[in-house]
């Protein structure tokens, strides 16, 4: 195999009810002649789910929120370079369709919704027809809707030695801002609804950027802070139930310490066995985030799955 760097694109698993009935998306491509999932590769700079959500739309016209990960299709080109296409599950509601552009092109020649069995035997390559028989696991489990709790922690602040005013108010340094500008189309790929935050100077500077692009007014509260996580007085519990109970894809902004403490309290709400994986999740660097994917129909059947994102900067 070519040592040649590996080629990364993404794409989506779209879906939608019709009739009783969950349909997936399938593209007929106009010059290969083959049917697929809607995917693309990464353009320089963008992150894997923003190019996700941007591929969805060109070769489709449809506006669509990521949902869980269903796999990451991997496969030779004909360079020898390694390809891994990373796959999403994408409800495309109904105001999506009315809404779409698409017209029969030079690079897509007609798309069709179509059953599981039908997209097993329509799929011209099996990396797809696994990704899709993923995805039918999922619904066979009753998870087609889901929401998600992105578990930030804050960009790379001023160190305390550097500091002399109050721990909270240290300010993110350079590189901390460009990681907390660097997050923002990664995080709207799951279109958030809420954002909530450490009232520390470091989250909400690191939240600023995300509440620019989404028009959201984030929520300050000291019950996500370091100083009252170190006194006893937080409420990690009483915020993550909150967000559960609601059932939106939400932003909890807040520091190294306390997040463990999040993840351990979005298992303990939701019925999630504990494991190593979710001190994997919260082991996040600065700028990190994990994204928690919950059922929205039944929160309490557990954690469907986590994915961890690092900034590029």
């Amino acid at each position: 195999m070519s040592h040649e760097k590996a080629v990364y694109a993404a794409g989506a698993v779209c879906w939608r009810e019709i009739d009783g009935e969950i349909r997936v998306l399938v593209i007929h491509r106009t010059k290969q002649g083959d049917v697929t999932l809607p995917k693309g590769k990464v353009d320089p700079g963008e992150s894997l789910p923003q190019t996700a959500v941007r591929e969805v739309k060109e070769e489709t016209g449809f506006t669509v929120t990521l949902g869980v990960p269903v796999g990451i299709a991997h496969y030779t080109l004909g360079s020898g370079r390694a390809k891994y296409v990373h796959y999403w599950a994408a409800s495309v509601t109904e105001k999506a369709v009315r809404e779409s552009t698409f017209v029969p092109n030079g690079e897509v020649a007609a798309q069709e919704w179509v059953t599981f069995d039908r997209a097993r035997r329509y799929l011209s390559y099996e990396q797809d027809v696994d990704v899709v028989s993923r995805f039918e696991t999922l619904v066979d489990e009753g998870v087609t809707d889901t929401f998600a709790l992105i578990v930030l922690r804050h960009a790379k602040a001023t160190s305390p030695s550097n500091w002399s005013g109050p721990d909270a108010s240290r300010p993110l340094t350079e590189k901390g801002v460009r990681q907390a500008a660097s997050d923002v189309p990664s995080l709207t790929a799951w279109h958030p609804q809420k954002i909530i935050t450490s009232s520390a100077v470091r989250c909400v500077t690191t939240v600023a950027p995300l509440a620019a692009a989404t028009g959201i007014e984030p929520k300050q509260t000291g019950a996500l802070s370091q100083e009252s996580w170190e006194d006893g007085s937080g409420d990690v519990r009483r915020i993550v139930g909150k967000r559960i109970r609601k059932r939106k894809t939400a932003v909890l902004c807040s520091h190294g310490p306390v997040i463990p403490d999040i993840i351990r309290e979005i298992a303990l709400a939701t019925g999630t066995v504990d494991g190593s994986y979710l001190r994997d999740a919260a082991a996040l660097g600065t700028g990190e985030f994990s994204v928690v994917h919950l059922s929205a129909t039944n929160p309490g059947s557990g954690i469907v799955t986590i994915e961890t994102h690092s900034t590029r900067d």
